[in-house]
């Protein structure tokens, strides 16, 4: 996939209607790339380590579980959660 189709492929799957609790924390993390989908945010980075539409998706549930499991609302903000999770995975 080229950077732009992961780009794309993300914000498709983001925007997705939600199916369960967890799905719910998808417009934290559109919000924290500021709603910007393109190859100029420096946030989208991460894309260049993953390789198909299912890697895109997997690292989606896996932090969208862990906002389930871990965030705590009252020692983090979403946007400090999702910037751990991209800087320490």
């Amino acid at each position: 996939m080229t950077t732009s189709e992961k780009i794309k492929y993300l914000e498709q799957f983001l925007n997705q209607p939600e199916e369960n609790y967890a799905d719910s924390f998808k417009a934290d993390i559109i919000m924290f790339f500021d709603d910007d989908f393109s190859k100029e945010n420096s946030q989208l980075l991460f894309l260049g380590y993953l390789n198909s539409k299912r890697d895109i998706e997997n690292w989606i549930d896996k932090l969208t579980s862990r906002f389930v499991m871990k965030f705590n609302s009252e020692f983090e903000t979403e946007n400090d959660f999702i910037y751990d999770y991209l800087e320490n995975g």
